[in-house]
C-alpha cells in the first residue's frame, strides 16, 4: 500500500466522523507525535496551504496508528516528509 493509498483510506474513514472530533484528534496526536519545532511548522503551513497540511495530519495520523513511528518527528523530519508530499505533487512535461 503506497502513501496515496494510505492518505485516501485515512481521508475517507476521517470524513464519516464529525468535523470537531477529527480536528481534536489531530491536535491531541500533532503533541505527541511531534516536536515542538514540527508542531509550530505544521502550524504555519496549515495558514499557508490547509489542504497540505490536512494531507500532512492525516499521513502523520495513519503513520501513529500503524506503529510506523519511532519517537517523535523533528522539523527536519517534517521538512523531508513535506518534501516528499511536494515532489509528488509536482508535474513535468517534456515535449520533444
Amino acid at each position: 500500500m503506497n502513501e496515496e493509498d494510505i492518505k485516501r483510506k485515512t481521508l475517507e474513514r476521517l470524513q464519516g466522523q464529525n468535523h470537531e472530533q477529527t480536528e481534536e484528534m489531530a491536535k491531541k496526536l500533532s503533541s505527541q507525535i511531534l516536536d515542538p519545532k514540527a508542531r509550530e511548522r505544521l502550524y504555519m503551513r496549515k495558514t499557508a496551504k490547509p489542504d497540505v497540511a490536512m494531507q500532512l495530519e492525516l499521513y502523520l495520523i495513519q503513520l501513529y496508528q500503524s506503529g510506523q513511528l519511532r519517537g517523535r518527528i523533528t522539523e527536519p523530519q517534517m521538512i523531508s516528509i513535506l518534501q516528499r508530499m511536494n515532489a509528488k505533487r509536482d508535474i513535468h512535461i517534456a515535449r520533444k
